[in-house]
């Protein structure tokens, strides 16, 4: 039986985790929004949002070696990248492994962005949504500690803090959408009137 640090150092980079993937979902939201923090230009939004990004990947990758090097419980190197291969609370663990899969798969395809077409890194990117709510349920069903008053609170914000995100975020979507519809239909009629004028030119 390991020692009883590496418990803990699992549950506490699992939760450091989840809130890394929560800042990660608020500047993603910023930078959909062409959004400034204070002291930084807007470039530099773009450039923490990534920063942060890896950091919780690094901050995943620690959590799962660490959760496969407890003995308390049995979940092998598979489980890691295989769901459902877990021998411990199998549909927990392979939540998370869903999420590992989907980081690793984000993180590699942004590292060769420039390399694959641009479609293909949205539709990847698009997928990252995904993470933060399969890391929420895996962290309120394959952890023991939840009682605890410190750790739901935590886990609870987070929830909070992406579900406001998230909501702003598809309010800007459809905002934009209806700004832009004025425009089309103006643009369309213009074009219609040009050539309008130029048939009754010809006729003449």
């Amino acid at each position: 039986m390991t020692s009883p640090v590496v418990w803990y150092l699992n549950r506490a980079t699992g939760i450091v985790a989840l809130v890394l993937m929560t800042a990660t979902v608020v500047l993603g939201v910023m930078v959909q929004r062409q959004q400034r923090l204070p002291g930084l230009p807007r470039f530099g939004v773009v450039a923490l949002h990534r920063s942060v990004s890896l950091v919780s990947a690094a901050f995943l990758a620690v959590h799962v070696v660490l959760a496969v090097a407890d003995t308390y419980v049995s979940i092998g190197w598979l489980a890691v990248v295989v769901p459902f291969t877990s021998a411990w609370r199998p549909l927990p663990v392979a939540l998370g492994t869903l999420a590992v899969d989907l980081i690793v798969l984000v993180v590699l395809t942004s590292l060769v962005r420039g390399r694959i077409p641009v479609r293909l890194w949205r539709v990847v990117h698009w997928t990252s949504y995904l993470l933060w709510p399969l890391a929420f349920v895996h962290g309120l069903t394959a952890g023991t500690d939840m009682h605890s008053r410190v750790l739901l609170l935590v886990v609870v914000g987070c929830a909070v803090v992406v579900a406001g995100s998230t909501a702003i975020a598809w309010t800007g979507r459809r905002t934009r959408a209806a700004d832009r519809a004025p425009a089309a239909v103006a643009a369309a009629t213009g074009a219609l009137r040009r050539g309008t004028r130029v048939d009754v030119f010809r006729n003449r």
